[in-house]
């Protein structure tokens, strides 16, 4: 799985102007539902061409723009998916995520991408990140209220032996097999250094760790959503040592990960996550009442838009399924809101949002009702 990030949205948001199409779709992870997803697949591609016509573009045109896409209808890419898949296309551009969300679907051509969909993984209101450690296998999840899906790991090395196996080339290093894995035949290396004793297998083991903990900082850069461990309790410490991840929770998920369903580990980790959330909103929540008034928050769209765009927003707070159609201006500054939806017109409050990410702040999407302000959106401005 692809991590969606604050990076790539950026990459979404500043690509150059012209036609892009953004297609959502719920997929399935297990059962026979996959088989359905390759036709609602087509189904959202032929949609795509049929609203790129629309809007002017030569049948054959539409076909090869979307040819990139169509490419990954085959058999082994519907059989590796998490709970939504999105798709970008654009003139010389292409990027899919499967993440943990379920979409309704959609198909949208305009001339950006649409990303409200994504909103919730890029906000730090139930998202988290839950690491599984062992010595015989690391796997780390993206994890929302509701779901988590694997990610890939290209850059952090998967057990002790892989790691330490050519940190010590004079010194004789003996390998022997674990557990199987999954359920298959392969057995995980576990690491000994000859004539190892306990503080050396410790040492041993922080610094594997911190071999994980490069990758991961690499990974997760710009993130500020909290960090679970899952694993024996004896690794905590160790990992703790090596750690230089800012948002690392303090408790973990105890037993031994490498048995534990992607499922069970997430239903322990938000036990641990949960009460962070609620704590973090609360006291934002008290802050923004307690700067009232003092020209630091605001509740107006006129004022939040233009300040999340020029990077004054700290804090904001959008309501979930609220819409403010209009558009905004930055030469003037000005921003002009509609009734109702109009051509050309953009979701202020995702633009709002989307601005606020990038620029390194913190965004709740919330119940509309526990907006301070009882607004659609509120923020507590940097200065």
């Amino acid at each position: 799985m692809k991590l969606f990030s604050i990076d790539e949205a950026k990459i979404l948001i500043e690509q150059p102007k012209g036609i892009c199409v953004s297609i959502y779709m719920p997929t399935h992870k297990l059962g026979t539902q996959t088989q359905q997803d390759p036709i609602r697949f087509k189904n959202l591609i032929k949609e795509a061409e049929d609203k790129l016509i629309e809007g002017g573009m030569r049948p054959q045109d539409a076909r090869d723009m979307l040819a990139r896409a169509q490419q990954l209808d085959d058999y082994q890419f519907w059989q590796h998916q998490s709970d939504g898949l999105a798709i970008f296309i654009a003139d010389n551009f292409f990027s899919y995520y499967q993440v943990p969300l379920n979409f309704d679907e959609l198909v949208v051509v305009t001339d950006r991408f649409h990303l409200k969909p994504l909103l919730q993984l890029l906000t730090n209101d139930g998202r988290f990140y839950l690491l599984a450690l062992s010595q015989n296998q690391i796997r780390l999840f993206q994890g929302t209220r509701y779901s988590v899906s694997e990610i890939d790991l290209e850059d952090v090395p998967q057990s002790i032996g892989e790691a330490l196996r050519y940190d010590d080339p004079e010194k004789q290093l003996q390998f022997h097999t674990g557990t199987a894995q999954g359920g298959g035949g392969d057995r995980a290396a576990i690491f000994h250094g000859q004539g190892a004793g306990e503080d050396d297998q410790k040492e041993n083991i922080l610094r594997y760790f911190r071999k994980v903990d490069a990758g991961i900082q690499e990974l997760l850069k710009n993130q500020h959503c909290p960090l679970v461990l899952a694993g024996v309790e004896y690794l905590f410490s160790i990992y703790k040592e090596a750690n230089n991840y800012p948002y690392l929770i303090e408790d973990g998920v105890t037993g031994n990960p490498d048995i534990a369903k992607p499922e069970e580990l997430h239903a322990q980790a938000w036990e641990v996550v949960q009460p962070h959330f609620e704590k973090n909103q609360q006291e934002l929540v008290e802050r923004y009442q307690e700067l009232a008034g003092t020209g630091q928050t605001s509740d107006n769209i006129l004022e939040v838009v233009p300040a999340a765009y020029f990077q004054r927003v700290d804090s904001l707070f959008v309501g979930i399924g609220v819409q403010k159609w209009g558009g905004f201006d930055p030469e003037k500054n000005q921003v002009e809101v509609h009734e109702e939806q109009q051509t050309g017109d953009e979701d202020l409050i995702d633009l709002a949002a989307i601005h606020t990410l990038i620029n390194s702040g913190i965004v709740y999407a919330v119940d509309p009702e526990s907006v301070p302000g009882h607004s659609p959106i509120a923020g507590i401005f940097r200065y």
